[in-house]
């Protein structure tokens, strides 16, 4: 008998999603592990039970039969991301059982602590390493992917213009005008999908590093005369600035801002609160019907107005503050998610290994992603978050080097403002 990986339905206030697919059965089955689903686990993205049972999966008769014979709990949302509902399920974890998911960890440092508590070794896939080897298995790209498309679209359908420039018997339509904040993997998304619909382009990012990819997806990089060293972190990332940089950061984005119809917010730095990039001075100074969507309103948002899951009206803007747009798309939000984390569970079975004890800490992957572990917070990043001592290295066991994924090079600056 595999490993059994142990899939449940997400209990997160509106979540749809689900953290595997019948489609990516197949990759687990390859890797030596059979799945045990909860009963409509995935019919909210489109899933319904009958076609995991036809790609061999098995459907418990209850949650808690899946936390007791599962050796590997795969969710979609971890305790630290689902810090209410989520606690439900921490009586029914056991000592030396697996989690693997989005645990916001550095935002959320307190869940690890109880997750350590329990005996449980935790992953967190947002803390994946930024290298060619761990792309397939990157969740954070591939939901920031699906934000991106869902907030053009959700600008489109607020904005009372059209995005396209159209030749009409009735006269020209002149395109719409959109300004990205933020040229991560939501932003670039963002473009690429604002240009596909028609409209005029322009995107603006604190790391100047990537302006030809904005440039690629068919958009002007706006550039403003900022000292901007320091700006991206070793993985890419940006990185907080201090408040005098922002300051003076908003003075020239505001001449900016009041140029375009439609301003897509993704700015955002991990763990940390999301810059304040757009005043209320600034929405004052927009055209009547300009549209606002802050993507990055669950950390507080880019927009001084936003407020996290509401619509604002406010003087000549619409301000949208959504939540979990990856949940809007659950089908292939789950599609990706899923095999991200097949992916990942392969990584850590590589070698042919039958159990996911003996970790590979000198790996960058495992290393970067373990949260906790033999009863321990173990992440650094973790640990001095809750005012921890920095842990004594463990000895780590040898592996044989993992395959290179395709490719030849990082992926550069894409997720640094995701």
């Amino acid at each position: 008998m595999g490993i059994v990986i142990g899939v449940t339905k997400e209990t997160f206030a509106g979540e749809r999603r689900v953290a595997m697919v019948p489609g990516a059965l197949a990759l687990l089955r390859k890797s030596g592990c059979e799945l045990l689903l909860e009963a409509g686990a995935g019919e909210a993205a489109g899933y319904p039970d009958a076609e995991y049972t036809a790609k061999g999966g098995r459907v418990a008769g209850s949650r808690a039969e899946i936390y007791a014979t599962a050796g590997v709990i795969l969710q979609v949302r971890l305790l630290g991301s689902n810090p209410e509902a989520g606690r439900a399920d921490l009586a029914l974890l056991h000592a030396g059982q697996v989690v693997i998911g989005l645990a916001d960890p550095l935002a959320a440092p307190e869940s690890s602590r109880e997750l350590a508590a329990r005996g449980v070794t935790s992953f967190a896939l947002e803390l994946m390493p930024r290298i060619t080897r761990a792309q397939s298995m990157d969740v954070l790209s591939s939901m920031a992917t699906i934000s991106g498309y869902k907030a053009v679209l959700l600008a489109a359908n607020t904005l009372p213009r059209l995005f396209p420039m159209l030749m009409t018997a009735a006269g020209s339509i002149t395109p719409a005008r959109a300004l990205v904040i933020g040229a991560g993997v939501a932003g670039l998304q963002a473009i690429a999908t604002a240009r596909r619909l028609g409209a005029v382009v322009s995107a603006y990012d604190v790391r100047p590093a990537v302006k030809e990819q904005v440039e690629s997806v068919g958009a002007r990089f706006v550039s403003m005369e900022l000292d901007s060293s320091g700006s991206e972190d070793r993985g890419g990332y940006a990185k907080a600035m201090d408040e005098s940089f922002y300051r003076r950061q908003r003075e020239l984005m505001a001449d900016v801002v009041k140029r375009h119809d439609v301003v897509i917010a993704t700015a955002a730095v991990p763990g940390k609160k999301a810059p304040v990039l757009i005043t209320r001075d600034m929405v004052a100074g927009m055209v009547p019907g300009s549209v606002i969507i802050d993507v990055a309103a669950e950390r507080g948002g880019n927009c001084e107005l936003t407020r996290p899951g509401e619509t604002v009206v406010e003087g000549p803007a619409t301000i949208l503050g959504p939540l979990n747009l990856p949940s809007t798309v659950p089908g292939h939000a789950s599609q990706m998610y899923a095999r991200n984390a097949a992916n990942f569970l392969a990584h850590l079975l590589r070698s042919g290994r039958s159990a996911i004890d003996a970790l590979d800490t000198g790996d960058e992957i495992t290393r970067e992603t373990l949260v906790t572990h033999g009863g321990a917070v173990v992440h650094p990043r973790v640990r001095e978050l809750l005012g921890m001592p920095a842990a004594q290295p463990a000895a780590a066991e040898p592996a044989e080097p993992a395959p290179a994924m395709a490719g030849t090079s990082d992926h550069g600056g894409a997720r640094g403002a995701a």
